[in-house]
């Protein structure tokens, strides 16, 4: 699907991304994450071809990105920014959507079709302005004119950004949904609660460098490499290891050790 092999990107002569190989399947859901300056907004672009690599090469779907229009690229991937100003560009939420949906399909009945369900998906009202409503709904907007267009891959750059608690669920529900259904998704994300309840899988950033790649839990559970990279596990992870509890991540898991532990007990005291 996506395929880095020794990739690295430098910007006004200085080192953005140092020599990242990595290969993310079809249907994956990975997280990207590191504090500020990693370079995970550089390695989201290099993977959809709106940087090209300095050294190494991309490829999404075989096709090397330093050699195949953005145009072309556009039509397996789906981007989205962090900030949705830098994204919309219609009066209308109906037209910003139909916009994206012009670009993909020709069939006018399939356009309509897609309008409808995506409008209907996020309770759109079709002839409001996006510019006024509220970051968290143009955040909405923006990922509705992608989602409408049905890539195959998902690149989300900070989704839930100025989002309140209910607009996050509602667009992190929706990314499940099209995940489940097989669409690639790879994000970026500040929030370490979220990636775990979503994220199958996470790549660390530090500095630039790739230093750690697996299955969310065991990412969590790597003590080192988080402080490298300026993290701290979910809370109650943190709360559970204050406690002595290893491999503990949800408050029902904990709460199950608890028990247990107050069983035993009360079978020794008798």
């Amino acid at each position: 699907m996506i395929n880095l092999q020794n990739v690295s990107f430098s910007y006004n002569n200085e080192k953005v991304l140092s020599n990242i190989s990595l290969h993310i399947d079809k249907g994956e859901f990975t997280a990207i994450i590191g504090s500020n300056g990693a370079g995970k907004s550089t390695l989201c672009r290099i993977m959809n071809g709106l940087l090209k690599p300095s050294s190494g090469t991309v490829t999404v779907n075989g096709m090397d990105t330093r050699t195949t229009k953005s145009s072309i690229l556009a039509r397996h991937i789906g981007f989205l920014f962090q900030n949705p100003d830098r994204q919309i560009c219609k009066n209308t939420v109906g037209e910003e959507i139909r916009f994206s949906l012009d670009i993909a399909f020709t069939d006018k009945s399939m356009i309509e079709k897609r309008l409808f369900e995506t409008l209907s998906l996020f309770d759109f009202d079709a002839d409001s302005n996006p510019f006024h409503l509220s970051r968290g709904e143009r955040q909405q907007v923006a990922l509705a004119s992608i989602i409408a267009a049905e890539p195959e891959i998902l690149i989300l750059d900070e989704p839930t950004t100025g989002l309140d608690y209910v607009e996050c669920m509602k667009i992190m529900s929706i990314i499940k949904k099209l995940n489940d259904k097989g669409i690639t998704v790879i994000m970026v994300c500040h929030d370490m609660e979220i990636v775990l309840d979503f994220a199958q899988r996470i790549l660390v950033l530090a500095e630039g460098r790739l230093i750690a790649d697996g299955e969310t839990r065991e990412i969590f559970k790597m003590e080192e490499i988080l402080r490298q990279a300026s993290l701290l596990p979910p809370q109650i992870a943190r709360l559970a290891a204050r406690f002595g509890f290893d491999d503990v991540f949800y408050v029902d898991e904990m709460t199950d050790i608890v028990l247990k532990r107050i069983k035993n007990r009360r079978k020794r005291t008798g």
